[in-house]
């Protein structure tokens, strides 16, 4: 599948985990200068956006990033990201999912894989507010999944150029079950840690709407899901959360140039729940599928005290040569 170089993980970070924790302590953050705008939604509630704020940008251009699961618009790969972009001459904007900005959102919501509506309504604000702009966008671990799905779902009608989506949660049943066992539990701990803090916060106005007390004590993202996820956001449970959600299913009707980046080896999903056919048979997909790289890992460098980010440089790449 792939058109570019493959990747070849340095001596120091062979494994997925290490690729996976190793990218995570290791990509530099606050490198790019960053200005906050908060948008009032429509729903009463709102979004933080995170615009780059340098100089010397080019002005016909605008990406928006997507973050991953309990990240934000200020994560170290999206100031990564964002860099990279800067230094191909393109200004980019973050856009924090609710509850992701460092303040608790207003709304009896939090967001989820297949959370559409906001990146739409905000990719709308954008066109309106910089209407000589192409708009692309970048789409990170769960942020790729939403980026897909919206892509399905919109056709021809995204208002997007180009897109770029990495180390994406294709099945996100596959994926929740692949890390209930081994090494990987220790991520799910760690995501689920962050989100019942969340749901702590507003325990008073989110308790009524779920089952709080499984979702205080949930192992896994199916138990959470089950009990807070799906019933937060009309789902009729995690497995009609799941089906809905997963952008595997969405691929098919994706119109918009989009290089799809995701490795082997990624410890959140396991190799078989790629959808390797899917994404060969859409001519709008570039499918890179690497041996190895991790889940949002993809580092490099002989050096672990200098390393280099590959999958960001291919991605800002691969859009410049898009964008022109």
């Amino acid at each position: 599948m792939s058109v570019f170089p493959s990747f070849h993980p340095p001596w120091w970070a062979r494994g997925p985990h290490t690729q996976t924790l190793g990218a995570r302590f290791l990509r530099p953050k606050g490198r790019v200068p960053l200005r906050r705008e908060r948008w009032d939604t429509p729903d009463g509630d709102f979004v933080d956006l995170d615009f780059v704020d340098a100089g010397g940008l080019r002005e016909d251009c605008l990406v928006l990033l997507m973050h991953g699961l309990e990240g934000s618009a200020r994560s170290g790969y999206a100031y990564q990201m964002y860099e990279q972009l800067s230094r191909r001459g393109f200004q980019a904007v973050g856009l924090n999912f609710r509850s992701c900005s460092g303040e608790i959102n207003r709304g009896l919501r939090l967001y989820h894989s297949g959370e559409t509506e906001d990146p739409r309504w905000v990719l709308g604000r954008l066109r309106e507010r910089f209407p000589h702009r192409r708009l692309a966008a970048v789409g990170i671990s769960l942020g790729g999944n939403v980026l897909l799905k919206y892509l399905g779902e919109s056709g021809e009608q995204s208002g997007l150029e180009a897109a770029a989506a990495w180390s994406v949660p294709f099945d996100l049943s596959a994926g929740a079950d692949f890390m209930e066992n081994g090494f990987a539990q220790a991520y799910v701990t760690r995501l689920l840690r962050s989100l019942k803090k969340k749901v702590r916060i507003r325990t008073v106005e989110l308790g009524p709407l779920i089952n709080l007390e499984r979702t205080m004590t949930a192992r896994t993202f199916r138990e959470f899901d089950d009990a807070a996820t799906a019933p937060l956001h009309g789902f009729d449970g995690a497995a009609d959360y799941y089906g809905r959600s997963s952008s595997a299913a969405f691929l098919g009707d994706i119109k918009v140039p989009i290089l799809v980046l995701h490795s082997a080896d990624d410890p959140f999903l396991p190799a078989e729940a790629i959808p390797g056919n899917a994404l060969e048979a859409n001519p709008a997909i570039t499918p890179v599928i690497t041996e190895r790289g991790g889940h949002v890992g993809f580092i490099t460098g002989a050096n672990p005290l200098k390393p280099t980010f590959w999958a960001e440089s291919v991605i800002a790449d691969w859009l410049a040569e898009r964008l022109g």
